[in-house]
């Protein structure tokens, strides 16, 4: 939508004085203690009161790559990986001493092996580095080409001879998957007798020693399942991003959580409390199955209910644990404890959490409240921009952190308080209370079964506070099914009931179904609160879910139960109501949720989270109007809830309930949600048009608005404006040489034009308008560089973002398919090979592949730059740089 001319002044006034107090908070610091740094890395940096920065290193100038991932070693050196490359070992000076560039000593680590036959003597490619037991612990992210690194998987690298240098490299644990997705971080347990691993929703989890957190995961979600549009999470693992302990020989490997989408690290409080920093799904931006970045409390057996496309679990579900605390939008990257910083006692209780998108250091305060927590968070550290990779506190007690990632310009940082000589005598340990010495308690049985444990666990199955009642449920999970299915089915108490019925359906067997469900519906409902009641919506749906649909008899019964209860005065309640009542094929299901549907309203406070709107507006205007655009016109979530649900309901319709069921369609492809949200609305509009009369379906097929999805914001016009010319084959330098002075007074509308003319806009979304099948570059200035740019331009296949890279397939013929992987199957793989209609897929029998790799060719071709002269290059560099804002000041106001 357009803003007018005076709201427009007004950002960027906010801006400027935005600008000014950052400024001016900048200069305070430097009158604090430190002399004004001449280093414009530094000097763009927001830091609180009484803390510096050094800029330290920049692995880039000496072709080092862009690192990671660190640690420190016993002698108090760093140890950094290159993400696409070797592992570095750099002699870090002091604090107050001259820290230029070559004052830092930096060595490639080369393994010194005798046996050279079975591993290359380089190890690099690391998310995730840990120095522990005279070790350093190497996470290896990397499934490609093993003449140049090793598989993915937990490397332990020793000296075995005291020379200084690693000479013996074990596997402890091989993964199967990589990527910005792949296995992660490497912690150490806070008891210091253990590791702790953390992998990303595309790594597989494999076969444990044991498993605190129960193996049984399945979709569980009666909502229709749309996989991601856009082919993102379609050959997704149900189980998500998980968390495992692991001793440091390798043994006892202990899955501890699951159900995540990409958290990269974790981290302790001084309570031994563990916690992590989980991505979103911005594609799925607008939509009701959204899930902010959020920081989580993880405790045994946590499961957090990632799922695949719209299935994604709702927070309220009791089988999963909430959120501790909503972020916002970004990419999660490293999470670390302040314990042993040199920090005001505030932040060394802290739990840092980097954000990579938006260069954001937050510090989070949890506080314990109940068998868990709450938590507040500030901004620490930032700058614009910054791409946070990893950080940790040092030997000395300053904060180092690194940016880079994807091959972006690598630095290496160090921040701390006032001279950094700040008393640090030990941090006073909480005592626990008594509710958290009971979660404690029922956590110990979340292990192989123990006598007593039913017994134990059982009354706390009705306890006020959630955590509690996760745990006891857990405990009850391990306990073998036979000693309790039947004190479940005859549970009295409705809350016990509830609890105990969802834990039957997660380890029972379809001969339970009648009889739970019978007991589940004989609860009165209107004496339950509303997360009880939820519960118990949760708990049908399970066993729906789990063990199909009931007898005739039965199955009346449970849609008289939950019929009597709907609509109900909840969204969250109507949402679990309507699509447990379209499942079960209820006569009144689609006339009551039409009528929801008509009036729906959402829930102001649903995904509340610490990054407001407003916050990303005063941060960065380019940014912050694109949300603010997109807010002014968001889907609306409940009608889109029951919009996806409605769409496979068979019967209940009437031709006026259909007819205006398909025109909500047509009006939801206007609206501005994220990647993937046309793509989504779409395949449930094709959902439903399979269910109307083959004589109805061109008709409904046409109002729901089939013309305009064909079409949807492609950014493409018939007289678009061409390049004049002439052009040249651009490289990098010669494209920088243009920048030399900067980018002032540019042409908008030119910009623009190029942005099309090179075919940016029919494979990149700019402000909610063009293709889909590569990243929205809406967020690309406040990234990237100008030279990060030209080099995606230049040299697209130099780095390739998991989320859009090909795949290459090796088929047992001994030819090769290359493409876009976009869905699987026990059988098939389906991929795209035309990026101008990523729809059309080609099927591939599994039984015909012998192994895949990521492709290292990009899907985007070089050289479309190539038709434009020097003026036109820089008006589309400005366009980029502005995520196509007009209102930028690299614009002049006349063009």
């Amino acid at each position: 939508m357009h803003q007018n001319l005076s709201s427009k002044l007004v950002c960027i006034v906010v801006y400027t004085l935005f600008l000014f107090s950052v400024s001016c908070n900048n200069a305070k610091n430097n009158e604090s203690g430190n002399a004004v740094s001449s280093d414009p890395k530094i000097a763009a940096l927001k830091l609180p009161a009484d803390f510096h920065a050094d800029h330290l290193y920049s692995p880039g100038i000496h072709d080092q790559g862009s690192w990671v991932a660190m640690t420190f070693d016993d002698k108090g050196r760093m140890i950094a990986s290159d993400q696409y490359g070797n592992l570095y070992r750099l002699t870090i000076p002091p604090i107050g001493s001259d820290t230029t560039q070559n004052k830092i000593k930096v060595d490639s680590i080369v393994l010194q092996l005798t046996d050279t036959s079975k591993w290359a003597r380089r190890i690099g490619y690391a998310h995730g580095l840990l120095y522990a037991f005279n070790s350093l612990y190497v996470m290896v992210n990397d499934e490609g080409d093993t003449a140049h690194s090793k598989p993915s998987g937990l490397y332990r690298l020793q000296d075995t001879n005291g020379d200084d240098q690693y000479d013996k490299i074990t596997l402890l644990k091989r993964l199967e998957g990589d990527g910005e997705h792949g296995p992660h971080s490497i912690v150490l347990a806070p008891d210091g007798k253990s590791l702790y691993i953390i992998a990303g929703n595309f790594t597989k989890i494999p076969k444990m020693d044991n498993y605190t957190a129960p193996p049984v995961w399945q979709i569980d979600n009666l909502f229709p399942l749309i996989r991601d549009p856009n082919g993102h999470d379609n050959s997704v693992n149900t189980h998500g991003g998980w968390i495992a302990q692991i001793d440091s020989m390798g043994a006892n490997f202990n899955l501890i959580s699951a159900g995540f989408r990409n958290p990269f690290d974790l981290a302790f409080n001084e309570s031994g409390d563990m916690f992590t920093f989980d991505s979103d799904m911005e594609w799925d931006f607008g939509t009701p199955w959204y899930r902010p970045i959020r920081i989580c409390h993880v405790p045994s057996g946590g499961e957090f209910g990632w799922r695949p496309g719209t299935d994604k679990w709702s927070p309220s579900f009791p089988d999963n644990l909430p959120q501790l605390l909503n972020i916002g939008q970004g990419s999660p990257t490293s999470v670390f404890s302040g314990i042993n910083s040199h920090f005001p006692e505030k932040y060394r209780r802290s739990i840092f959490a980097f954000d990579w998108s938006f260069g954001i250091v937050y510090a989070i305060h949890p506080q314990a409240e109940g068998a868990g927590y709450k938590a507040s968070a500030e901004e620490f550290v930032s700058g614009s921009p910054l791409p946070l990779t990893d950080g940790m506190i040092g030997p000395d007690g300053a904060l180092y952190f690194l940016t880079g990632g994807r091959r972006l310009e690598s630095d290496l940082y160090r921040v701390y308080y006032q001279d950094n000589k700040q008393d640090t005598e030990k941090l006073s340990t909480p005592d626990l209370t008594e509710i958290q010495k009971l979660r404690r308690k029922l956590e110990t049985y979340h292990t192989s079964p123990k006598p007593g444990a039913v017994d134990f666990a059982w009354p706390y199955l009705k306890n006020d506070d959630r955590f509690i009642r996760y745990a006891a449920r857990i405990a009850i999970e391990h306990q073998p099914v036979n000693e309790w299915k039947e004190k479940a089915v005859n549970e009295k108490d409705p809350v016990t009931l509830i609890q105990a019925s969802i834990a039957l359906a997660r380890e029972g067997g379809k001969d339970e179904r009648e009889n739970v469900l019978k007991a589940l519906c004989a609860i009165d409902f209107s004496k339950l609160n509303e997360p009880q009641q939820l519960d118990l919506l949760r708990a049908i749906e399970l066993v729906l879910y789990r063990f199909g649909l009931p007898a005739v008899v039965v199955k009346s019964q449970v849609i008289a139960y939950l019929d009597a209860q709907y609509p109900s005065k909840s969204n969250m309640l109507n949402r679990s109501l309507s699509k447990e009542l379209i499942f079960l094929d209820a006569p009144d299901a689609v006339e009551k949720t039409m009528a929801l549907m008509a009036n729906a309203k959402d829930d102001v406070d649903e995904q509340k989270s610490f990054t407001q709107s407003s916050d990303l507006i005063m941060r960065n205007p380019q940014y912050g109007m694109d949300i603010a655009g997109m807010l002014s016109d968001v889907p609306p979530q409940q009608q889109t809830y029951y919009a996806v649900a409605l769409s496979e309901a068979k019967n209940g319709w009437t031709p006026e309930l259909r007819e205006k069921y398909f025109q909500w369609f047509y009006k939801a492809f206007g609206y501005k949600g994220g990647h993937s949200f046309i793509g989504f609305i779409d395949l449930a509009r094709k959902n439903a048009l399979k269910n109307v009369p083959k004589d109805k379906f061109a008709y409904f097929n046409t109002i729901s608005g089939d013309s305009i999805v064909t079409r949807a914001h492609m950014g493409l016009a018939a007289n678009a404006v061409q390049p004049k010319g002439p052009g040249k084959d651009w490289e990098v330098d010669t494209a920088m040489a243009l920048l030399k002075d900067g980018l002032n007074n540019r042409n908008f509308a030119q910009g623009k034009a190029m942005f099309a003319a090179c075919l940016c806009s029919t494979c990149h979304t700019m402000r909610g308008e063009g293709g889909t099948i590569g990243p929205d570059l809406t967020q690309l200035g406040t990234r990237f560089s100008y030279k990060d740019m030209l080099v995606a331009i230049v040299d697209p296949s130099k780095s390739i973002s998991d989320q859009f890279a090909a795949k290459v397939f090796y088929l047992k013929d001994g030819s090769s398919v290359i493409g876009r992987l976009m869905n699987e199957d026990a059988d098939k793989y389906y991929i795209s090979q035309n990026p101008f209609a990523p729809q059309s897929l080609r099927e591939i029998a599994k039984k015909d592949v012998l192994r895949t790799r990521l492709s290292e060719i990009s899907v985007m071709l070089p050289g479309l730059i190539n038709r434009l002269n020097a003026e036109e290059l820089k008006d589309l560099l400005a366009y980029l740089k502005a995520g196509g804002n007009p209102q930028d000041s690299i614009f002049s106001a006349k063009k």
